[in-house]
Protein backbone atom coordinates (compact mmCIF):
# COMPACT_ATOMS: atom_id res chain seq x y z
CA UNK A 1 0.00 0.00 0.00
CA UNK A 2 1.31 3.45 -1.15
CA UNK A 3 0.56 6.73 0.12
CA UNK A 4 -1.03 8.01 3.52
CA UNK A 5 -3.69 5.64 4.59
CA UNK A 6 -6.52 6.36 7.22
CA UNK A 7 -7.55 4.41 10.27
CA UNK A 8 -10.07 1.71 8.35
CA UNK A 9 -7.30 1.26 5.28
CA UNK A 10 -4.42 0.63 8.10
CA UNK A 11 -6.58 -2.11 9.89
CA UNK A 12 -7.20 -3.61 6.67
CA UNK A 13 -3.97 -4.22 6.31
CA UNK A 14 -2.94 -5.44 9.85
CA UNK A 15 -5.40 -7.96 9.50
CA UNK A 16 -4.03 -9.40 6.31
CA UNK A 17 -0.73 -9.56 7.51
CA UNK A 18 -2.37 -11.44 10.68
CA UNK A 19 -3.24 -14.09 8.24
CA UNK A 20 -0.22 -14.96 7.58
CA UNK A 21 0.70 -16.31 10.84
CA UNK A 22 0.50 -19.88 12.17
CA UNK A 23 -3.16 -20.71 12.69
CA UNK A 24 -1.99 -23.46 15.22
CA UNK A 25 -0.09 -22.74 18.22
CA UNK A 26 -1.05 -20.94 21.91
CA UNK A 27 -1.34 -17.59 20.63
CA UNK A 28 -3.84 -15.63 18.65
CA UNK A 29 -2.75 -14.23 15.15
CA UNK A 30 -1.78 -10.85 15.24
CA UNK A 31 -0.75 -7.80 12.43
CA UNK A 32 0.31 -4.32 13.36
CA UNK A 33 0.97 -1.38 11.32
CA UNK A 34 2.88 1.69 12.39
CA UNK A 35 1.65 5.21 10.38
CA UNK A 36 3.45 8.29 10.89
CA UNK A 37 0.61 11.29 11.82
CA UNK A 38 0.03 12.04 8.05
CA UNK A 39 -0.91 8.48 7.52
CA UNK A 40 2.61 7.34 5.79
CA UNK A 41 2.83 3.74 6.57
CA UNK A 42 6.62 2.96 8.33
CA UNK A 43 6.15 -0.44 9.66
CA UNK A 44 4.43 -3.76 9.52
CA UNK A 45 4.41 -6.82 10.93
CA UNK A 46 2.78 -10.09 12.30
CA UNK A 47 3.37 -12.25 14.97
CA UNK A 48 5.29 -15.52 13.19
CA UNK A 49 4.81 -17.82 16.49
CA UNK A 50 5.01 -19.20 20.15
CA UNK A 51 8.38 -17.34 21.17
CA UNK A 52 8.62 -14.63 18.11
CA UNK A 53 8.11 -11.01 18.39
CA UNK A 54 4.87 -10.02 18.99
CA UNK A 55 3.45 -8.16 15.80
CA UNK A 56 3.80 -4.40 17.76
CA UNK A 57 7.15 -5.08 18.05
CA UNK A 58 7.85 -6.82 14.55
CA UNK A 59 6.02 -3.66 13.17
CA UNK A 60 8.31 -0.84 15.26
CA UNK A 61 11.88 -3.08 14.34
CA UNK A 62 10.94 -2.60 10.75
CA UNK A 63 10.14 0.70 11.00
CA UNK A 64 13.62 1.47 13.04
CA UNK A 65 15.47 -0.89 10.39
CA UNK A 66 14.32 1.83 8.08
CA UNK A 67 16.00 4.60 10.01
CA UNK A 68 12.10 5.70 11.01
CA UNK A 69 11.53 7.97 14.54
CA UNK A 70 8.25 5.91 16.22
CA UNK A 71 8.19 9.49 18.40
CA UNK A 72 4.43 10.66 18.02
CA UNK A 73 3.12 7.26 15.90
CA UNK A 74 0.16 5.70 15.80
CA UNK A 75 0.13 1.99 15.83
CA UNK A 76 -2.62 -0.46 14.51
CA UNK A 77 -3.15 -3.77 15.95
CA UNK A 78 -5.69 -6.29 15.32
CA UNK A 79 -5.78 -7.40 19.24
CA UNK A 80 -5.33 -5.52 22.31
CA UNK A 81 -1.27 -5.03 22.99
CA UNK A 82 -0.50 -7.53 25.77
CA UNK A 83 0.63 -6.51 29.10
CA UNK A 84 2.14 -9.25 30.67
CA UNK A 85 5.37 -11.05 30.31
CA UNK A 86 5.40 -14.31 28.74
CA UNK A 87 7.99 -15.81 26.32
CA UNK A 88 8.43 -12.10 25.27
CA UNK A 89 7.95 -8.91 27.39
CA UNK A 90 4.50 -6.61 26.98
CA UNK A 91 4.21 -5.02 24.06
CA UNK A 92 2.49 -1.91 26.23
CA UNK A 93 5.90 -1.23 27.54
CA UNK A 94 7.74 -1.82 24.32
CA UNK A 95 5.06 0.80 22.48
CA UNK A 96 5.17 3.13 25.53
CA UNK A 97 8.93 2.83 25.49
CA UNK A 98 8.87 3.80 21.61
CA UNK A 99 7.04 7.05 22.23
CA UNK A 100 3.83 6.06 20.26
CA UNK A 101 1.21 8.99 20.74
CA UNK A 102 -1.10 6.77 19.79
CA UNK A 103 -2.60 3.14 19.30
CA UNK A 104 -5.85 1.44 17.82
CA UNK A 105 -7.10 -2.00 17.98
CA UNK A 106 -9.39 -4.26 16.59
CA UNK A 107 -10.36 -6.47 19.86
CA UNK A 108 -10.15 -6.76 23.52
CA UNK A 109 -7.85 -9.45 24.50
CA UNK A 110 -9.92 -12.04 26.53
CA UNK A 111 -6.82 -14.03 28.35
CA UNK A 112 -6.82 -12.43 31.66
CA UNK A 113 -2.89 -13.50 31.85
CA UNK A 114 -2.45 -10.82 28.93
CA UNK A 115 -5.60 -8.44 29.05
CA UNK A 116 -5.27 -5.05 29.88
CA UNK A 117 -2.80 -3.49 27.89
CA UNK A 118 -4.97 -0.48 26.71
CA UNK A 119 -5.74 0.36 30.20
CA UNK A 120 -1.87 0.67 30.93
CA UNK A 121 -1.72 2.30 27.73
CA UNK A 122 -4.36 5.25 28.65
CA UNK A 123 -2.61 5.49 32.48
CA UNK A 124 0.34 6.73 30.79
CA UNK A 125 -0.73 9.48 28.46
CA UNK A 126 -0.92 7.64 25.35
CA UNK A 127 -4.20 8.03 23.30
CA UNK A 128 -5.70 4.43 22.91
CA UNK A 129 -9.03 3.41 20.44
CA UNK A 130 -11.29 0.78 20.10
CA UNK A 131 -12.17 0.33 16.47
CA UNK A 132 -13.97 -3.08 15.82
CA UNK A 133 -12.88 -4.93 12.79
CA UNK A 134 -14.93 -8.32 12.04
CA UNK A 135 -12.00 -9.81 10.04
CA UNK A 136 -9.60 -9.61 13.27
CA UNK A 137 -12.63 -11.42 15.27
CA UNK A 138 -12.95 -14.18 12.47
CA UNK A 139 -9.68 -14.53 12.23
CA UNK A 140 -8.67 -15.96 15.22
CA UNK A 141 -12.25 -17.43 16.25
CA UNK A 142 -11.39 -20.55 17.48
CA UNK A 143 -8.53 -19.29 19.92
CA UNK A 144 -11.24 -16.49 21.26
CA UNK A 145 -13.64 -19.65 21.91
CA UNK A 146 -10.85 -21.51 23.66
CA UNK A 147 -9.94 -18.48 25.99
CA UNK A 148 -13.43 -18.10 27.17
CA UNK A 149 -14.25 -22.32 27.16
CA UNK A 150 -11.02 -22.21 29.30
CA UNK A 151 -10.10 -25.82 27.40
CA UNK A 152 -8.84 -26.78 23.80
CA UNK A 153 -11.52 -25.93 20.92
CA UNK A 154 -12.71 -28.99 19.71
CA UNK A 155 -13.20 -30.33 16.15
CA UNK A 156 -15.36 -33.43 15.48
CA UNK A 157 -13.89 -34.84 12.34
CA UNK A 158 -15.12 -38.03 10.40
CA UNK A 159 -15.99 -39.48 6.92
CA UNK A 160 -19.23 -41.09 6.43
CA UNK A 161 -21.80 -42.28 3.19
CA UNK A 162 -24.49 -40.68 2.79
CA UNK A 163 -26.22 -42.77 4.92
CA UNK A 164 -24.23 -42.24 8.29
CA UNK A 165 -21.86 -44.88 8.14
CA UNK A 166 -17.96 -44.82 8.77
CA UNK A 167 -17.25 -48.55 8.12
CA UNK A 168 -18.89 -51.70 6.16
CA UNK A 169 -19.82 -54.64 7.69
CA UNK A 170 -16.90 -56.37 7.50
CA UNK A 171 -15.51 -53.77 9.16
CA UNK A 172 -13.60 -52.06 5.87
CA UNK A 173 -13.62 -48.15 6.14
CA UNK A 174 -10.68 -47.24 3.51
CA UNK A 175 -11.68 -45.10 1.62
CA UNK A 176 -14.89 -43.41 2.02
CA UNK A 177 -14.38 -40.40 0.29
CA UNK A 178 -12.09 -39.59 -2.33
CA UNK A 179 -8.08 -38.18 -2.27
CA UNK A 180 -9.48 -34.68 -2.72
CA UNK A 181 -12.07 -35.00 0.74
CA UNK A 182 -8.62 -36.58 2.37
CA UNK A 183 -6.13 -33.69 0.94
CA UNK A 184 -8.44 -31.33 2.78
CA UNK A 185 -8.36 -33.24 5.71
CA UNK A 186 -4.61 -33.19 6.23
CA UNK A 187 -5.01 -29.26 5.41
CA UNK A 188 -6.87 -29.16 8.44
CA UNK A 189 -4.63 -31.09 10.88
CA UNK A 190 -2.25 -28.75 9.40
CA UNK A 191 -4.13 -26.07 11.17
CA UNK A 192 -4.74 -27.41 14.67
CA UNK A 193 -2.13 -28.02 17.80
CA UNK A 194 -3.32 -31.44 18.31
CA UNK A 195 -5.41 -34.93 16.40
CA UNK A 196 -7.01 -37.33 19.01
CA UNK A 197 -8.22 -40.72 17.73
CA UNK A 198 -9.46 -43.64 20.79
CA UNK A 199 -6.98 -46.92 21.16
CA UNK A 200 -9.68 -48.39 19.17
CA UNK A 201 -8.80 -46.64 16.02
CA UNK A 202 -5.01 -46.96 16.71
CA UNK A 203 -5.87 -50.79 16.74
CA UNK A 204 -7.75 -51.32 13.84
CA UNK A 205 -6.07 -48.54 11.35
CA UNK A 206 -2.75 -48.32 12.53
CA UNK A 207 -2.52 -44.41 11.01
CA UNK A 208 -0.07 -42.34 11.30
CA UNK A 209 -1.75 -39.13 12.14
CA UNK A 210 0.50 -36.73 10.18
CA UNK A 211 -0.35 -34.24 7.87
CA UNK A 212 0.52 -34.58 4.61
CA UNK A 213 -1.57 -32.18 1.97
CA UNK A 214 -1.15 -33.91 -1.32
CA UNK A 215 1.54 -36.56 0.47
CA UNK A 216 4.21 -34.19 1.43
CA UNK A 217 4.43 -33.55 5.33
CA UNK A 218 3.86 -30.06 6.52
CA UNK A 219 6.67 -28.32 8.82
CA UNK A 220 4.11 -28.06 11.69
CA UNK A 221 2.66 -31.33 12.88
CA UNK A 222 0.09 -31.76 15.25
CA UNK A 223 0.22 -33.16 18.45
CA UNK A 224 -0.34 -36.84 18.37
CA UNK A 225 -3.00 -37.56 21.16
CA UNK A 226 -4.40 -41.43 21.53
CA UNK A 227 -7.44 -41.58 24.11
CA UNK A 228 -8.16 -44.90 26.11
CA UNK A 229 -6.76 -47.64 28.98
CA UNK A 230 -5.15 -49.84 26.13
CA UNK A 231 -1.71 -49.66 25.89
CA UNK A 232 -0.35 -49.92 22.09
CA UNK A 233 3.67 -49.18 22.39
CA UNK A 234 4.12 -50.52 18.47
CA UNK A 235 1.88 -48.44 16.35
CA UNK A 236 3.09 -45.89 13.89
CA UNK A 237 1.99 -42.91 16.53
CA UNK A 238 4.49 -43.32 19.04
CA UNK A 239 7.21 -43.13 16.03
CA UNK A 240 8.65 -40.08 17.96
CA UNK A 241 8.12 -37.66 21.16
CA UNK A 242 5.52 -35.82 19.50
CA UNK A 243 2.59 -37.95 20.92
CA UNK A 244 0.71 -38.64 23.57
CA UNK A 245 -1.09 -41.02 25.75
CA UNK A 246 -4.09 -39.78 27.71
CA UNK A 247 -5.05 -42.64 29.88
CA UNK A 248 -8.19 -42.03 30.57
CA UNK A 249 -12.12 -42.37 28.81
CA UNK A 250 -13.04 -39.08 30.02
CA UNK A 251 -13.19 -35.99 27.21
CA UNK A 252 -12.78 -33.38 30.09
CA UNK A 253 -9.68 -35.07 31.57
CA UNK A 254 -8.41 -35.50 27.72
CA UNK A 255 -8.78 -31.78 27.13
CA UNK A 256 -7.34 -30.88 30.85
CA UNK A 257 -4.21 -33.17 29.53
CA UNK A 258 -4.04 -31.20 26.22
CA UNK A 259 -4.57 -27.53 27.86
CA UNK A 260 -1.27 -28.32 30.03
CA UNK A 261 0.57 -29.17 26.58
CA UNK A 262 -0.87 -25.32 25.51
CA UNK A 263 -2.99 -26.68 23.06
CA UNK A 264 -5.96 -24.95 21.77
CA UNK A 265 -7.55 -26.66 19.29
CA UNK A 266 -8.14 -30.39 18.88
CA UNK A 267 -9.25 -32.41 15.82
CA UNK A 268 -10.83 -35.61 17.31
CA UNK A 269 -11.44 -38.02 14.31
CA UNK A 270 -12.42 -40.97 15.83
CA UNK A 271 -13.38 -43.39 16.21
CA UNK A 272 -17.46 -43.34 16.66
CA UNK A 273 -17.17 -44.37 20.43
CA UNK A 274 -14.47 -41.32 21.18
CA UNK A 275 -16.47 -38.91 19.19
CA UNK A 276 -20.11 -40.33 20.62
CA UNK A 277 -18.03 -39.25 24.06
CA UNK A 278 -17.47 -36.20 23.04
CA UNK A 279 -20.69 -35.04 21.97
CA UNK A 280 -22.33 -36.64 24.67
CA UNK A 281 -20.64 -34.64 26.99
CA UNK A 282 -21.19 -31.01 25.54
CA UNK A 283 -17.48 -31.04 24.35
CA UNK A 284 -17.74 -30.29 20.62
CA UNK A 285 -17.81 -26.91 19.60
CA UNK A 286 -17.19 -27.47 15.34
CA UNK A 287 -18.23 -30.32 12.98
CA UNK A 288 -16.15 -31.34 10.00
CA UNK A 289 -18.02 -34.06 8.04
CA UNK A 290 -16.88 -35.34 4.83
CA UNK A 291 -19.42 -36.86 3.11
CA UNK A 292 -19.37 -39.88 0.40
CA UNK A 293 -21.73 -40.45 -2.55
CA UNK A 294 -22.07 -43.62 -1.36
CA UNK A 295 -24.68 -45.97 0.39
CA UNK A 296 -24.19 -49.12 2.65
CA UNK A 297 -27.29 -49.86 4.25
CA UNK A 298 -25.24 -51.61 7.37
CA UNK A 299 -22.09 -51.07 9.16
CA UNK A 300 -20.81 -49.07 11.82
CA UNK A 301 -22.46 -45.74 12.49
CA UNK A 302 -20.69 -42.23 12.64
CA UNK A 303 -22.20 -41.83 16.38
CA UNK A 304 -23.98 -43.62 18.68
CA UNK A 305 -26.22 -42.71 21.36
CA UNK A 306 -25.83 -39.10 22.92
CA UNK A 307 -28.11 -38.84 25.18
CA UNK A 308 -31.28 -37.11 22.94
CA UNK A 309 -34.74 -38.29 23.20
CA UNK A 310 -36.40 -35.46 21.41
CA UNK A 311 -35.91 -33.39 18.59
CA UNK A 312 -36.24 -30.50 20.63
CA UNK A 313 -32.78 -31.27 22.38
CA UNK A 314 -31.35 -32.04 19.13
CA UNK A 315 -27.60 -31.41 18.59
CA UNK A 316 -27.89 -28.61 15.70
CA UNK A 317 -25.64 -26.94 13.40
CA UNK A 318 -24.84 -23.07 13.38
CA UNK A 319 -22.83 -21.39 10.60
CA UNK A 320 -22.82 -24.35 8.21
CA UNK A 321 -20.75 -24.22 4.75
CA UNK A 322 -21.05 -26.78 2.40
CA UNK A 323 -17.79 -27.58 0.29
CA UNK A 324 -17.69 -29.70 -3.07
CA UNK A 325 -14.40 -31.69 -2.56
CA UNK A 326 -14.77 -34.12 -5.81
CA UNK A 327 -17.29 -35.96 -5.48
CA UNK A 328 -17.55 -35.82 -1.77
CA UNK A 329 -18.45 -32.62 0.34
CA UNK A 330 -17.58 -31.11 3.25
CA UNK A 331 -20.21 -29.86 5.91
CA UNK A 332 -18.94 -27.67 8.68
CA UNK A 333 -21.13 -26.64 11.05
CA UNK A 334 -20.64 -24.72 14.89
CA UNK A 335 -22.64 -27.00 17.35
CA UNK A 336 -25.92 -25.45 19.30
CA UNK A 337 -28.06 -28.11 21.36
CA UNK A 338 -32.15 -27.16 21.03
CA UNK A 339 -34.07 -25.25 18.89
Amino acid sequence: MTGPVDDAQAMDLAVSLASLGPAHGPNPRVGAVITRPDGRIIGEGFHRGAGTAHAEVAAMETARGAGEDLTGATAYVTLEPCNHTGRTGPCADALTNAGVARVVYAVADPNPEAGGGATTLRQRGIDVELVPHQGATDLNARWFASIHLGRPYVIAKWAQTLDGRIAAADGSSLWITGEEARDHAHHTRADVDAVLVGTGTVIADNPRLSARPAGVPTAHQPLRAVMGLTETPHAKVWRDDNAIHLATRSPQEALDALASREVRTVVVEGGAQVLTAFLRAGLVDELNVYIAPALLGSGAAAIGDVGIGTMADALRGEDVTVTGLGVDCLVTAKVTKGM
